[in-house]
């Protein structure tokens, strides 16, 4: 199962749809989207090596429980989700936005995806938490996450880059871009936020 599937198993539809003001099948299909770029922001900001210290710093401080036993949004602090977007995206956050709702269908939906990006973005973080066992020590998480992957490969970005990668369909050190097609779409806007 997909790092996207598995975490779109915790999300209460009903509760986002409510939070969002729209419908049940426009909220799953926005998070549909919105996951794998949250995942392929961090994936590309991991590839610099003092951007994959901080996002293994900033999962030492997210805890797994938020998405044990399905996601209660109540719990989520949408401010610190805006932080979090803005250090996944920077500068770009607005392009993500757009480019996303225009793929929804129905018209722009980029003002959804604005407020849908921050109460994922903490659930995101707490899943990758929980993956790698709460564990950010350089030897320790490398052997997690090359577990998770099977073995993992080498890279630049190493550890948390390998994980991210593996989870968005592309490994690290592969030429080939990520097969999710949420990532290709988004191209050049990913990683906005690099440290």
């Amino acid at each position: 199962m997909s790092a996207v599937d598995e975490i779109m198993q915790q999300l209460p539809l009903g509760q986002l749809a409510g939070r969002l003001g729209t419908d049940e099948q426009t909220a799953a299909a926005a998070a549909q989207q919105a996951i794998p770029a949250l995942l392929g922001g961090l994936h590309a900001n991991a590839q610099d090596p003092a951007g994959a210290a901080s996002l293994e710093g900033a999962l030492g401080n997210h805890s797994a429980g938020l998405i044990d036993g399905g996601v209660d949004l109540d719990q989520v602090d949408p401010d610190e989700g805006q932080k979090i977007v803005g250090n996944v995206f920077g500068g770009n956050a607005d392009g993500v936005a757009q480019t996303l709702g225009a793929s929804l269908g129905g018209g722009d939906q980029s003002d959804l995806v604005r407020r849908l990006l921050p109460l994922l973005a903490p659930v995101v973080m707490s899943y990758l938490a929980k993956r790698i066992g709460g564990s950010t020590g350089g030897g320790l998480l490398g052997s997690v996450i090359g577990g998770a992957l099977g073995g993992g490969t080498a890279g630049a970005g190493g550890g948390i880059g390998d994980l991210l990668g593996g989870m968005l369909g592309g490994g690290q050190g592969q030429a080939a871009a990520p097969a999710n097609p949420v990532t290709t779409l988004l191209g050049g806007l990913l990683g906005g936020g690099r440290r």
